[in-house]
């Protein structure tokens, strides 16, 4: 069993989509279709069920799948382990990203990347905390940005406190204040942040048993940024989401303060280029400061 079809396995089940996977691949559909038959033919067993909406993978895909993903990760492994003893790096890392560091940071940390590390190629797949952490886990990433919740199952590099500001609009009773007392948002018209996993404005509000009148649950940004300008309530969003806004619209730091911790989870045993990937992220931060 060759391991060119535990990777067109793989990325079939991550697009859950033949045309999707032989895109992705650079391979004619008939031949993703083709390779994952004769894997199956090799096993003696169905991996993969198809259906007029597309495809899924049977429980003994989804089993086989976990150990494949293992063999082709100690495969790179192994590929970035000789390179490394010959004092070049090279390879490839899987990053999950959220969307505010995949527009915020990503794009100079990859432009660094390119230019000294070209060796090294960066995939970036975007979800929220809680696809994150199980990308990790099952080992669909290499690495991943978390918020703050340590597991023993990987290990975790903080690296950034992110302010939470309240933002409101110009009509809002509130506009004027130079910082709001949290106690102040009981009963308001807010927008609550929806995403899965620890939600940091959540965890900020019932901290202070502060509870606001929700209006709306949104998990973009965008989305709840646009509510507010049309003065349909007020938020609280993290700082690294809110570089571009209209001008009707003001953030305001809250009088307790509050923030969300962004970190790096990654596996115990790293390879050396998610390691290097890393180590550039943190001496760019740090240089930020």
């Amino acid at each position: 069993m060759s391991l060119v079809k535990y990777e067109i396995l793989n990325k079939v089940a991550e697009q859950m989509s033949f045309t999707k996977a032989a895109e992705a691949l650079g391979l004619t559909q008939s031949a993703v279709s083709h390779a994952i038959s004769s894997l199956e033919k090799e096993l003696g067993f169905a991996l993969i069920h198809r259906s007029r909406t597309g495809v899924t993978l049977t429980s003994e895909g989804q089993t086989m799948l976990l150990s494949m993903r293992h063999v082709l990760d100690a495969e790179e492994l192994l590929q970035q382990e000789a390179a490394h003893i010959l004092g070049v790096t090279r390879g490839k890392v899987r990053i999950g990203v959220i969307s505010s560091i995949s527009s915020n940071w990503m794009p100079e940390i990859i432009q660094i990347m390119d230019t000294h590390y070209p060796g090294i190629t960066v995939e970036l797949r975007e979800g929220d905390y809680y696809e994150i952490e199980h990308w990790i886990q099952s080992g669909e990433v290499d690495a991943g940005f978390l918020n703050g919740d340590k597991s023993d199952q990987f290990q975790y590099i903080e690296l950034r406190h992110d302010p939470l500001l309240c933002i409101v609009s110009d009509k809002s009773p509130l506009y004027n204040k130079e910082e709001i007392d949290i106690a102040e948002l009981e009963n308001m018209p807010f927008i609550m942040t929806s995403y899965r996993g620890k939600n940091d404005v959540k965890v900020l509000l019932e901290q202070y048993q502060v509870k606001p009148n929700i209006r709306f649950e949104l998990s973009e940004e965008v989305g709840i940024i646009s509510m507010i300008t049309h003065h349909l309530g007020m938020s609280i969003l993290p700082k690294l989401v809110i570089d571009r806004f209209p001008a009707s619209l003001r953030t305001i730091p809250l009088k307790q303060g509050g923030y969300r911790t962004i970190g790096l989870a990654m596996k115990h045993h790293a390879s050396p280029v998610t390691k290097k990937f890393a180590e550039i992220l943190k001496t760019w931060l740090d240089e930020q400061n």
